[in-house]
């Protein structure tokens, strides 16, 4: 954020605009909205926004427990996701086993 603040000042003055129309249109509490945050950023791996989402969680109410609760919840759902798409990916294992499989198809 801070080399869009410096060299695209236009774009990152929006982005706090958008900031700032969330938190007036907010229709969930801040809680809620603390845990959803707390998610997508152990999601998008953003160690500034898992600490930020974790302090604002604890200073809107929530527990350390809680707060747990919300981390197991994406890594379970994260690797469900995983296995999903892993289990797609291969397809019929057992053909693909016969086959020559490329890294990147020629």
């Amino acid at each position: 954020m801070r080399l869009l603040a410096e060299w695209f000042p236009e774009y990152a003055a929006k982005l706090d605009e958008m900031d700032a129309l969330y938190a007036q249109k907010r229709l969930i509490d801040e809680k809620t909205y603390q845990f959803i945050c707390f998610a997508l950023a152990i999601r998008a791996r953003s160690k500034p926004c898992v600490l930020k989402h974790f302090k604002g969680a604890l200073a809107a109410g929530a527990t350390l427990k809680e707060i747990a609760y919300i981390l197991a919840l994406v890594e379970r759902e994260s690797a469900g996701g995983d296995d999903c798409w892993t289990h797609d990916a291969l397809g019929d294992y057992k053909e693909l086993m016969k086959s020559d499989v490329q890294c990147c198809p020629r």
